[in-house]
């Protein structure tokens, strides 16, 4: 069945499009009064994650409170590393930490590769959000970027520098790409079950890419990226690799429908250098504190330096104390907008 609202699907297979789609990373979250008042009710973000119910609940807030082009299942990207053996906790306004992280050959080997059996509470809240979506706006379902999880299970948590993770990469080189190969492996299976599931476009997340040399990206990386886009041909895939800048040509041949762009990178330039996929983004989320006025001019600033087509988004998640009027009013802008 054909979507009723299909501009994001359209507009990622290339074609020119009557007004570019928006939804925005992180839709689904604490910028809602809806999410807050559901989070309040549970134990906490990992139950929100792990009921499949409570999932489809907050995928679909978004869409009905913000009317955007797009749903992006609730879920998280550590939910891999926990299915291979590597359990985390998420702790309120730090961030996610793993109490034993991966450091040695003994960790790597105890670690098993992730199977969809382990991650069905996702599988099942596509299923059920695809239902109760009745096909409303395409349902966009995500996972890591191997090295972005390696980062976090080999750090601990997040970082600035991901020293323990880059030191990895250098001083035992082959450790890590059977670490990387654990992660790709059971990733594969997980995205191609998010499309057997309902999922119709797949988005990538290799959020760490900029602390990576360019030469270690294009060993460590890319050829793991490339893998997972191929491996689910029947939906369109976007890779969003934040700060990779110095990676736009190895990123462009990858086998991946649309590039996600940060919002340091400008469309012109990013055009000239690779032209032949579709670009998602790239609002400064900062911006959305900004007056509404502000927020509408700049947005339409933005559209037409992409063109047509184009997948209108932010060049981040936003932020969890965005005010609500500044998402209603890029969201707005971006509805307005005709080509």
């Amino acid at each position: 069945m054909q979507a009723k609202n299909d501009l994001l699907l359209r507009a990622a297979s290339g074609q020119l499009v009557e007004r570019p789609p928006v939804w925005l990373m992180r839709q689904a979250g604490r910028i809602l009064p809806e999410y807050r008042a559901l989070r309040a009710s549970v134990s906490g973000f990992l139950e929100l994650v792990r009921t499949p119910e409570l999932v489809c609940e907050v995928t679909l807030q978004p869409v009905d409170v913000l009317d955007v082009d797009a749903a992006i299942i609730f879920s998280d990207i550590l939910v891999i590393p926990e299915a291979m053996g590597l359990p985390y906790s998420m702790v309120e306004s730090v961030g996610p930490r793993f109490a034993d992280p991966v450091r040695t050959a003994a960790d790597v080997a105890r670690l098993r590769i992730a199977h969809p059996e382990d991650l069905a509470y996702v599988t099942e809240g596509i299923r059920l959000t695809r239902q109760a979506l009745n096909d409303r706006v395409p349902l966009i379902g995500f996972a890591g970027a191997p090295w972005t999880l390696m980062a976090y299970m080999v750090e601990g948590g997040g970082s600035k520098t991901f020293s323990h993770a880059r030191r990895m990469l250098y001083m035992a080189p082959e450790l890590s790409a059977v670490l990387l190969d654990k992660i790709t492996d059971g990733t594969i299976a997980y995205i191609q079950a998010q499309v057997k599931a309902g999922a119709q476009l797949i988005q990538l997340f290799d959020s760490w890419a900029g602390v990576l040399s360019p030469s270690q990206y294009r060993e460590f990386a890319l050829p793991r990226l490339q893998r997972l886009c191929q491996a689910v041909p029947e939906v369109p895939v976007t890779v969003f690799a934040k700060d990779a800048w110095f990676a736009l040509e190895d990123l462009a041949q990858l086998d991946c429908a649309v590039i996600g762009l940060d919002w340091q990178q400008e469309a012109s330039v990013v055009r000239d250098r690779i032209g032949n996929k579709v670009f998602q983004g790239n609002l400064d989320p900062c911006l959305l504190y900004a007056d509404p006025a502000e927020i509408a001019a700049q947005t339409r600033r933005m559209l037409d330096s992409f063109g047509n087509p184009h997948i209108a988004n932010l060049g981040h998640g936003v932020y969890p104390d965005t005010p609500l009027d500044g998402v209603r009013a890029f969201v707005d802008a971006v509805k307005a907008y005709r080509y």
